[in-house]
């Protein structure tokens, strides 16, 4: 078997690779070709996938199980969810693909001096963010996996949510093909974030192509993203990189991971926070000359989730 062409690090990935690798981690590479500073990880692509179902018999047996199915047989496509999935789980991956796997988790290990590296397992299928239809959301990720057998594991669960439920209806639902949508699955480094959140390229209020606008908050993104807090809010002129406007806000709660259990818990922020400046003039400026860079390489507006690493100096 050739090594490369069922695993590939980000650093290899690129806009042309989306039918190998999916589009989240072609944008990865993308992201590391603009020198934005990404996780380190590698994809495992589609021709990994097809192998894998190839050899465990599995091809034309899901196929055959999803005929005739409609997206109006809620209880048939549930059924048959569980089937498919259960087969793909219950599989074997092969002794070559299983050591390109672990060769590639145990260089990452080494890479980032870490034994055992946390990652996260994550999904991207070969159609998502279509002009007229989107995917994205309907596979599956698994965040603080060690050890080889764990990865394993989590690699079949990410394939098998190719056939969630949801998946399957969408699928019909849009006139796909199933035999058409592959998956890709991509392992990272996971980050233990000191703060987090999201920013747009611009002013997502007002329309004003001059603006970053970045919302922040202490520990992972999730509370952002959910709307659980409020969170701080910086503005940046594009231009001048000027700070022009801040808005602090009283940030009740976070997520954070417990360093003994890799268990993401929800925490109360301690008083001394809850109303602190989230980020420092100097990360709010980096992070909107990133923005600007991300713009500027794919040519268009863009929101972009960002993190700091605790055990990581900003830049």
């Amino acid at each position: 078997m050739d090594f490369s062409q069922y695993v590939i690090p980000f650093e290899e990935c690129d806009i042309s690779m989306v039918d190998r690798v999916g589009g989240k981690f072609a944008s990865l590479g993308e992201l590391l070709k603009a020198h934005i500073p990404v996780p380190p990880g590698f994809a495992i692509t589609t021709e990994a996938y097809e192998q894998f179902l190839k050899e465990n018999g599995l091809t034309e047996r899901v196929l055959a199980r999803l005929k005739d199915l409609d997206d109006s047989m809620v209880e048939a496509i549930h059924d048959a969810s569980q089937e498919i999935r259960t087969w793909i789980e219950a599989g074997s991956i092969s002794e070559p693909l299983e050591d390109f796997f672990a060769e590639d988790y145990r260089l990452l290990s080494r890479r980032t001096r870490t034994p055992a590296l946390p990652v996260s397992v994550r999904s991207s299928a070969t159609a998502e963010d279509l002009p007229d239809a989107s995917f994205a959301g309907q596979q599956e990720t698994y965040l603080w996996v060690r050890g080889v057998d764990d990865l394993l594991e989590s690699i079949r669960k990410c394939w098998s949510s190719l056939f969630t439920p949801r998946a399957i209806s969408y699928r019909i639902r849009m006139g796909f093909d199933h035999s058409a949508v592959l998956i890709s699955v991509a392992v990272q480094k996971m980050v233990r974030s000191f703060t987090a959140g999201v920013m747009f390229t611009l002013n997502p209020a007002s329309g004003d192509l001059a603006t970053v606008v970045i919302d922040s908050n202490w520990g992972y993104g999730e509370s952002v993203v959910s709307g659980e807090v409020t969170p701080d809010q910086f503005h940046v002129n594009k231009v001048t990189l000027e700070v022009t406007k801040k808005t602090v806000s009283d940030k009740a709660i976070y997520y954070t991971t417990d360093p003994e259990t890799d268990e993401v818990k929800k925490l109360e922020v301690d008083s001394e926070r809850r109303s602190s400046q989230s980020l420092l003039d100097k990360e709010i400026i980096e992070l909107a000359e990133m923005a600007k860079r991300i713009e500027q390489h794919y040519g268009k507006p863009m929101d972009i989730e960002w993190a700091t690493e605790k055990s990581l100096p900003f830049k």
